[in-house]
């Protein structure tokens, strides 16, 4: 019949026009939220693998032409020769099971703030699981200080390591200019770089997991809402609010 399709439309739920606005607003909110939310998991992953890396590798600093022996240096672990720097006959010493084998009690204490860094990374991964079961804004805020401690943990490591190149090993590879915080003859090799760019990354990485928990938030306490039977209700919400005629 002719007024079917009217007898349709009234009985179907209706929006207000600027709760229609709102509704397509939070959509494309919460879109780009999993978006960014996929894009932060995939760097953080990355900076985990950055973080084992700098932690295992001993090529924090190294020799150059003009130092007495060749050698390179990690938190634990190093190798040095016997020769000048052409000669590439080492040999490795440095265990971080065996403390007593790390020539510097700063070596020691940077290994381990780098090792709690590399924890708490690998923990902030395995949290990711936690998105089926909790809150996902709880879950973001939970990675985003633990990737706080993680920068904060890097930056103490990467600045206790200076105060250890004193050390008589470090001296007999670098030279007699050697002291804290001068690495004499001696440059800074890639490993440290890689661990001071990661300081960056992790404090990008939590500044954005307290973002995407704050946007998560606010996505619950949007304000539209359908029209029906003359109530509205919220989509967020399960109070229901009669409407005005």
């Amino acid at each position: 019949t002719p007024g079917a399709p009217t007898d349709a439309a009234e009985n179907r739920p209706n929006m207000l026009p600027s709760q229609e606005a709102s509704k397509i607003y939070h959509d494309n909110y919460m879109r780009n939220s999993r978006a960014i939310g996929v894009l932060w998991a995939i760097f953080t992953i990355c900076f985990a693998i950055v973080n084992v890396v700098v932690f295992i590798q001993p090529y924090w600093i190294g020799d150059s032409i003009s130092t007495p022996q060749a050698g390179y240096f990690g938190l634990f672990h190093y190798c040095v020769g016997t020769g000048p720097s052409p000669s590439r006959e080492l040999t490795c010493v440095g265990s971080f099971s065996d403390f007593s084998s790390i020539p510097s009690g700063a070596f020691k204490a940077a290994s381990v703030f780098v090792l709690l860094s590399m924890v708490l990374t690998l923990s902030c991964i395995a949290c990711m699981a936690l998105f089926f079961f909790c809150n996902t804004s709880t879950v973001y805020k939970t990675c985003a200080w633990m990737q706080l401690l993680c920068g904060v943990c890097l930056v103490l490591g990467c600045m206790i390591f200076p105060d250890g190149w004193d050390a008589e090993v470090v001296r007999d590879m670098c030279g007699e200019q050697t002291a804290k915080y001068s690495l004499g003859d001696c440059s800074v090799r890639w490993a440290y770089m890689l661990a001071i760019m990661g300081i960056l990354d992790a404090l990008i990485l939590s500044f954005l997991a307290f973002v995407l928990g704050n946007r998560t938030n606010a996505s619950w306490s949007a304000g539209w809402c359908l029209i029906v039977e003359g109530n509205c209700v919220g989509a967020n919400d399960s109070r229901s609010h009669t409407s005005a005629e």
